[in-house]
């Protein structure tokens, strides 16, 4: 547990294809069902200050309480993960907390010295990630724990609990 941000709730991974990442996961790992969507709705997204509007695949898929997340960027845009694959890495990039108290300690992670690296909204709530890594997986995001992002996380770990292999990606949000 962060002293700080509190429970690491997720694990991040930027991938160069999503589709193979979650076959991975599947396959491998056994982990599933995934839920993806093509395109993750955002607005007011920053990085390093600049506004912009990538385009980020995302899957997402629970081992017991964990969230395994899977990012994918599909343009150019300067984020975080173009940054992280430009150095020539891929795999686990952040992790998450998930915050009902978001602003205070959004404001607290300032006060301590952390850098916003990117921040956005979404229809599920805000999500930032502070620049402050120490090395590849260590990014820290924090994303607002709203009433919509609790109904969606916990029904995408509700699906992982007795999965036995059917569906094993869908398509759209719970």
């Amino acid at each position: 547990m962060s002293r700080l941000f509190g429970e690491i709730r997720q694990m991040g991974y930027v991938v160069r294809d999503i589709e193979d990442a979650m076959h991975h996961w599947i396959n491998v790992c056994g982990v599933g069902p995934w839920f993806y969507i093509d395109k993750l709705p955002m607005f007011d997204f920053h990085y390093r200050g600049q506004a912009g509007d990538p385009h980020l695949s995302i899957a997402l898929a629970n081992s017991g309480d964990v969230q395994v997340e899977l990012i994918q960027q599909r343009d150019d845009t300067p984020t975080m993960y173009q940054d992280f694959l430009g150095r020539g890495l891929e795999g686990l990039q952040h992790w998450s907390s998930w915050p009902e108290d978001y602003d205070a300690l959004y404001h607290q992670a300032l006060e301590a010295g952390y850098e916003v690296g990117q921040e956005a909204d979404t229809p599920r709530g805000r999500f930032v990630y502070f620049w402050n890594e120490g090395h590849p997986g260590t990014v820290i995001e924090m994303a607002h724990l709203s009433s919509e992002r609790r109904r969606i996380f916990d029904a995408i770990r509700e699906a992982a609990v007795d999965w036995e292999g059917a569906e094993p990606i869908r398509r759209e949000w719970p």
